[in-house]
């Protein structure tokens, strides 16, 4: 079993920035294909980022590329989202999810992701 805790949201103006962290349990960690999603209101929960096992590679949703940046340390079984220039409708609660099992195809599914942390609300205010 893997846990994933989330910390780092809170309420924020636009142009703003935020960091978001997700510690995880675990004792191959490195071995995760991590990722960010996030859930506003009366919408679907949508891809936001996700990282390789190594942190060579990144990827990102259209709508964030060039303004939030993923990182993973894996000495402290911790994976981060870096939120800046941040705008009203990236507000949402954002939840870190682990993939753990094989390799994964389509990363920006939900179902591809075996846990999940509880979400950590982010607001940003216009």
């Amino acid at each position: 079993q893997v846990q994933l805790v989330e910390s780092g949201g809170g309420l924020v103006q636009a142009g703003g920035s935020l960091r978001l962290s997700c510690a995880a349990s675990g004792r191959t960690f490195s071995t995760y294909f991590m990722a960010w999603f996030r859930q506003a209101p009366g919408k679907e929960r949508e891809f936001v980022s996700a990282i390789t096992w190594s942190g060579g590679t990144t990827y990102y949703a259209d709508s964030v590329k060039g303004r939030f940046t993923i990182s993973r340390d894996n000495a402290k079984n911790t994976v981060y989202l870096q939120m800046n220039s941040l705008k009203p409708e990236d507000t949402a609660v954002y939840y870190c999810a682990a993939h753990v099992h094989g390799p994964i195809s389509a990363y920006r599914l939900v179902r591809e992701y075996d846990f999940w942390g509880q979400g950590t609300q982010v607001t940003v205010s216009s």
